[in-house]
């Protein structure tokens, strides 16, 4: 029988927005590795493809693979993208079913099985699951958008163990606080007067990545391959590959090619792909109730549950210079605010402008800024990320 895999975006996961707009749960950062990698580590075989909403058709993503498409043959594996599986958990070739935290995250099918069964959402793997006793692995699952940021503490020091079991220190032109463990991989540049702190959690560096002077780094911490950071407090983040950051940046998620390049406070936050923050950008994470915050969802504004959260940033999203967002803040994809006021906690898709009523961006407009935002980081915008795009943009109406 086949082996191979699809991971599945099921209701709850579709409704993580801002950034299921524009991509796949699978292919959004959880701790300090995408949810696909996690899967493809644990099958030791590649994503095959993702099944989640039709406008996602023609997502297209650097190695991410495309929408799937007609039957899943009996033997594949089908994962749902709400788990967060631990990096050293490994799916057995005798087991059918797998269970995280008592529910099922993973499925061998013993019969073929169309993807349209799946294409809404709806159902849940345990329909489809062989009437056996499932396999334990161990992860934890996202139920909420916020779920990405309150357990980021604890998935980066899970993960950062797993990847980088032992102390590698190339040079000692910086200072180390703490026993913990601190993973400077080759091919990165660390310039004089930079201190890591690992003494709440472990730190890596990956290569290609620099880390400028007066730069304080308090793990858990990732920083992702060839990421500048340019000075001032990063701490409890997870930073991805090719991100620019300048400024205070606290206990966030930047899934990558995302640039802070000046000061301002972030935290708690997520930055999805193509973010661009003006500088002085501020976000609110703690309210002075000191109570939960409240969330924009597409079933309506909820209580996260957690004290501390900042601004949820979709993919391409724009602050202008002095922009302050208040705790809890959804700046929706392809959205750009400006002007210095503080907008709305949610911003829809597309807006332009400095305060409500927003306008919104022609298709057209938005696509040339995002070429070109894209070609500064030597990435072409392909035909079926634009048409991927276009279709989002149409979409907006519903969010």
């Amino acid at each position: 029988m086949t082996r191979q895999l699809y991971v599945y975006d099921d209701a709850r996961a579709r409704s993580f927005e801002p950034f299921t707009l524009t991509r796949p749960v699978s292919e959004l950062r959880a701790g300090a590795e995408l949810i696909r990698r996690r899967w493809q580590r644990a099958a030791a075989t590649d994503v095959a493809g993702f099944i989640s909403a039709a406008h996602l058709t023609d997502f297209e993503e650097f190695d991410a693979p495309a929408a799937a498409t007609g039957v899943l043959a009996a033997g594949t594996i089908v994962a749902n993208a709400r788990c967060v599986i631990a990096l050293d958990e490994v799916l057995t070739a005798d087991a059918s079913a797998w269970v995280c935290e008592g529910t099922v995250c993973a499925i061998r099918l013993d019969r073929d099985l169309p993807v349209s069964a799946l294409a809404d959402g709806t159902a849940s793997l345990d329909r489809f699951a062989p009437a056996i006793a499932p396999t334990p692995l161990r992860g934890r699952w996202l139920h909420g958008v916020w779920d990405f940021i309150a357990q980021l503490s604890v998935q980066l020091t899970e993960d950062i163990t797993i990847l980088a079991p032992s102390v590698q220190q190339s040079n000692k032109q910086y200072t180390v606080i703490g026993n913990g463990t601190l993973t400077i991989e080759d091919g990165t540049t660390i310039e004089p007067f930079v201190v890591f702190d690992v003494s709440a959690g472990p730190i890596i560096v990956r290569r290609g990545s620099t880390i400028g002077s007066f730069t304080r780094l308090a793990g858990p911490c990732y920083i992702g391959e060839h990421v500048t950071i340019v000075g001032d407090r990063v701490s409890n983040c997870s930073i991805g590959e090719l991100a620019k950051i300048r400024g205070e940046i606290s206990s966030s998620i930047v899934l990558g090619h995302s640039n802070k390049g000046h000061t301002g406070f972030v935290g708690h936050s997520y930055l999805g792909r193509w973010v661009n923050l003006g500088a002085g950008t501020t976000t609110s994470n703690l309210k002075n109730t000191y109570g939960t915050v409240q969330l924009w969802t597409p079933d309506g504004v909820r209580d996260s549950g957690q004290q501390f959260l900042g601004t949820m940033f979709g993919d391409h999203a724009k602050t202008g210079i002095g922009t302050m967002l208040t705790t809890g803040t959804v700046l929706s994809a392809g959205a750009n605010v400006y002007g210095g006021t503080m907008p709305p906690k949610y911003v829809p898709p597309f807006a332009w402008g400095d305060s409500e009523p927003y306008g919104c961006w022609a298709p057209d407009k938005f696509l040339a800024v995002a070429e070109r935002v894209m070609q500064r980081r030597h990435v072409t915008l392909g035909e079926r990320q634009r048409a991927q795009l276009a279709r989002a943009h149409a979409e907006r109406s519903t969010r």
